[in-house]
């Protein structure tokens, strides 16, 4: 296993990302445009050629970064390493950044306790609501 991560690409979105969460049963972002950077505001993890999963992130005028979306790629049986990555390449870049605060939220049970290990406090349930407004 030797892991790498990149930022992601524009055709990452297409080529990737849709697919993965087509195979999960998961509806994917409304359109690229939803995402930070037009698809581009994250990362993506790689065990050699094999992309593995990859996530976003949300600048916010505060100090809080907000983690989100992240997806694997399912055929990819062994992520806790691929994951441990990723986590960290985007709490490092949002510390770069001058985030001081880290937000995620998800429902995915296996997600959920994967972040409260690594340090993550369970906040309140909620829903998602989303609305297009143009």
């Amino acid at each position: 296993m030797k892991l790498n991560v990149r930022p992601l690409s524009y055709n990452d979105y297409d080529d990737i990302l849709v697919e993965w969460w087509k195979d999960w049963g998961w509806d994917s972002p409304p359109k690229r445009d939803f995402l930070p950077q037009e698809g581009e505001g994250g990362v993506i993890v790689y065990d050699n050629t094999i992309p593995v999963c990859a996530g976003f992130i949300y600048s916010t005028n505060s100090k809080v970064a907000w983690i989100t979306w992240i997806i694997s790629n399912k055929k990819y049986k062994d992520k806790k390493k691929s994951l441990d990555m990723l986590i960290s390449t985007l709490e490092t870049i949002s510390k770069n950044k001058g985030h001081k605060y880290m937000f995620t939220n998800n429902n995915n049970p296996a997600l959920i306790n994967y972040f409260s290990n690594a340090g993550y406090i369970k906040g309140t349930t909620s829903t998602e609501l989303i609305k297009t407004i143009n």
